[in-house]
């Protein structure tokens, strides 16, 4: 659905727009094989600059609910018809990570007459917007029955839920508190639900975004629906509000960096002490956001990031397909081997002309680039594609 863009909170609008060029830039490099050290994921424990990406959109995910479904919230006999809509809109995004990752196997059986069956047999169920679906339709129910107090509550119970879980619960033929890849509670689980069939293809024996995992994915939305309750009242002046904001994140984060030492910070897990250290670190990213653009006005620089931010899941979902789609076309090299066309392009375009993570960077950015032209022109025409 098409329409016109509405008046929005512009730091937010902003702060997402950062957040999805980024995470555009991370999942395109030229080569895989070549990634700047903060460009890539930690390889299990930790947290790297990329490791942010995730959990601030589902964070700002949490504020945007807050700012759009209040009113509904407020008027009980729109709760039913709200919910409704948050349904349809979480399953249109489970649909679009469901597409994501089944086009290549579709593709397959129809380019070389592979099995359907087996396509669907071996297609990974869940994913990044897989999950942000997931996560929006529980937490939307969330905010819309629920009171400020009680999602609140609701929040430290997850985490603490969580964390008793993975310490606690045994693995079956593991023992207590494993923490490693494949022993943990949430692979196990993954492998029960999952199957090994339907899990990420470079694992196949858990799935950074699986089942058990995605009940602190929940809680990182919580903590964003908290920051726009906060955002959005009218008693109190931005000073403060941009004071609470900070002092909040600074907080979590020492919570959690506190928490990594007995459960440790890990976005695969997406462990309780991530949650903490994720989210205050994107409150104080909002308050900063929120004090220079719509406190002191400086909005010069906002329109790039902005321009991505009001057709987020737009450009995260083209940037997926169309790799997909252009490496369909082949092109036949002198020894007679076939290369994917964005592939070629990369070899003949890119590598002869830098260092190979230096190229693999460049045309990173060039993504990034040229999707802001795409977007640039259909913000001009004040389109937002909405699902």
């Amino acid at each position: 659905m098409m329409t016109e863009r509405k008046q929005r909170l512009l730091s937010l609008d902003f702060f997402r727009g950062l957040t999805v060029a980024a995470m555009i830039l991370v999942n395109n490099p030229g080569s895989w094989g070549h990634i700047y050290a903060p460009l890539e994921h930690a390889e299990w424990n930790g947290c790297t600059p990329t490791d942010l990406i995730f959990p601030f959109f589902l964070w700002i995910v949490g504020v945007s609910i807050a700012f759009a479904m209040s009113s509904s919230k407020a008027d009980a006999a729109m709760h039913g018809k709200t919910i409704s809509k948050a349904i349809k809109r979480g399953i249109i995004l489970y649909l679009l990570g469901f597409f994501l990752a089944i086009f290549g196997k579709i593709m397959g059986v129809i380019l070389n007459g592979k099995s359907l069956i087996e396509a669907f047999e071996t297609v990974r169920l869940l994913g990044v917007l897989q999950r942000i679906g997931i996560v929006f339709i529980i937490s939307s129910i969330i905010f819309l029955k629920c009171s400020t107090k009680t999602i609140f509550k609701t929040l430290i119970s997850i985490l603490v839920v969580y964390w008793a879980l993975m310490t606690f619960v045994p693995v079956p033929g593991v023992g207590y508190a494993n923490m490693e890849k494949e022993t943990n509670l949430a692979a196990w689980i993954d492998r029960g639900i999952l199957t090994e069939s339907h899990t990420w293809a470079s694992s196949k024996t858990w799935d950074p975004e699986g089942v058990l995992s995605t009940l602190p994915a929940v809680g990182t939305c919580l903590f964003g629906i908290l920051v726009g309750v906060w955002m959005r009242r009218k008693d109190v002046d931005n000073p403060t509000k941009v004071a609470w904001l900070f002092t909040t994140g600074i907080i979590a984060v020492i919570l959690g960096l506190l928490w990594d030492l007995q459960f440790p910070i890990n976005k695969s897990l997406w462990t309780s002490s991530f949650v903490l250290y994720t989210g205050g670190l994107a409150s104080v990213g909002l308050a900063l956001c929120y004090w220079l653009i719509d406190v002191q006005g400086h909005k010069s620089i906002t329109k790039p990031f902005v321009v991505y931010g009001v057709n987020a899941i737009t450009v995260f979902f083209l940037a997926g397909l169309m790799p997909r789609l252009l490496n369909l076309i082949k092109i036949t090299n002198a020894d007679g081997s076939k290369t994917g066309l964005l592939e070629k392009f990369y070899a003949i375009g890119y590598t002869p002309f830098f260092s190979p993570i230096n190229a693999s960077l460049v045309w990173a950015i060039s993504y990034v680039l040229g999707f802001y032209v795409l977007l640039y022109l259909m913000y001009k025409k004040n389109i937002i594609i909405k699902v």
